[in-house]
């Protein structure tokens, strides 16, 4: 018994060994597709994600530095703590996620684990429904570049921002049993109480501006490091598996075990198993299917791949997370989930609802033009779409906390 265990212990080791021979190999047998695979992972990196993201890595630490974040904890408790089950500080999470797109918000709420302004199981909460897509790539790159379909653009983003948020609402009660933050008791003006937190935490920090800014771009810079070198190794694991045929193998399995059985086109499965390793590549395959796959599951499709964001971008959370306690487990989970709500979401707006949402979804016609945005206008609007964000989320704590001490007046009377 005792040899049988052992050796079922070191059956992920040998696992592990055996895969990492077999990519070694494949590397020395295809070495033009690696290459070139390693050029293309190098030049998204460069061209797109770092300047994409560098601004809010190094944004999102400064604040943190300067105490904007613990003064918009005060005022979102009211709102976070009953619905996400996170302190109110992750307003600023959600809204910084939500804007920026993937990354951003697992970044941020690792730095905030670094910092103890969360806990444990709340950063894992927070990264479990925080770490979307941002509107610019689903509506410009997506719907108009890929598709040819501006007009579902906006079915897209609403389909992936509110099957995000009901991961949240679900995982709320994850980790119920483990310590959560403080809840902020204090008496006092909401406002006067905000600043002061601001006051408390500037203080604490004690660095000084210029050490703030250095710190954060060196910080930011060597996130992105680690970033870019998981989109490169991706870049090329994804390129060998399709050269070797292990990509069409594992498709022909997963769709007569799995997908066939759920009605699914079998011309959408190499996007289901591109998106598995890697979003781009998955919204490509599904826009490219012939016009034999019904609209509604090529959408679904599409939304589904979005929402699991591929195993690429768990690489990269996982990367960012290495130096903290936060687990991967309940970030899968929360992939898993997400998908689920976006696929079914879809199938509610393009099949019952499918009028009402022909009458709302004009809305994000502004967004149909993304895809030829310059990087400086990504940035601009992204920022504008952060502000926007955090001020309505501030208006919204505003609210339940005069709406609270209202209650609370008339109860006493």
């Amino acid at each position: 018994m005792i040899i049988k265990r052992i050796n079922r212990e070191r059956v992920p080791a040998y696992l592990m060994a055996a895969a990492a021979v077999a990519l070694a190999a494949a590397l020395i047998l295809h070495p033009s597709e690696a290459f070139d695979a390693a050029v293309k992972g190098l030049e998204v990196w460069w061209n797109v994600v770092f300047p994409a993201l560098l601004p809010f890595f190094i944004g999102s630490e400064i604040l943190m530095g300067l105490g904007v974040v613990h003064y918009l904890g005060v005022l979102l408790e009211p709102l976070m703590r009953p619905a996400f089950n996170v302190p109110g500080v992750g307003s600023f999470v959600i809204a910084m996620g939500l804007a920026s797109g993937f990354l951003v918000g697992g970044n941020i709420s690792t730095q905030m684990r670094r910092k103890k302004l969360i806990t444990k199981v709340e950063a894992e909460r927070l990264i479990s429904f925080t770490n979307t897509s941002d509107p610019l790539f689903m509506c410009g790159a997506v719907a108009l570049g890929m598709l040819g379909r501006p007009d579902l653009g906006g079915t897209i983003v609403a389909v992936h921002y509110l099957s995000a948020l009901t991961t949240g609402l679900y995982l709320r009660h994850y980790g119920r049993n483990q310590p959560n933050t403080p809840e902020t008791r204090e008496r006092g003006h909401m406002l006067s109480r905000a600043a002061t937190a601001l006051y408390e935490a500037r203080k604490k920090d004690g660095r000084a501006f210029g050490q703030l800014m250095g710190d954060a771009i060196r910080n930011s810079v060597n996130s992105l490091l680690l970033i870019g070198g998981t989109i490169i190794l991706f870049s090329v694991l994804i390129r060998i598996l399709t050269a070797t045929g292990v990509a069409g193998a594992i498709s022909a399995v997963a769709y007569k075990i799995m997908f066939g059985p759920l009605g699914m086109h079998p011309e959408l499965m190499p996007a289901v198993i591109n998106g598995f390793f890697e979003i781009d590549l998955g919204c490509l395959a599904a826009s490219q299917v012939s016009d034999a796959v019904p609209l509604i599951q090529k959408i679904m499709a599409t939304s589904g791949i979005i929402a699991w964001s591929g195993l690429s971008v768990f690489a990269q959370i996982a990367a960012i997370t290495s130096d903290t306690d936060i687990q991967m487990k309940p970030f899968v989970i929360g992939r898993v989930i997400h998908a689920f709500f976006a696929v079914l979401y879809t199938w509610l707006f393009m099949g019952p609802l499918a009028p009402v949402m022909s009458r709302t979804m004009p809305v994000f016609s502004r967004l149909y033009q993304a895809d030829g945005m310059t990087v400086l206008q990504r940035l601009g609007y992204m920022s504008r779409l952060f502000m926007l964000l955090a001020v309505g989320l501030c208006l919204l704590g505003v609210l339940l906390n005069i709406y609270k001490g209202i209650k609370i007046a008339v109860f006493r009377r």
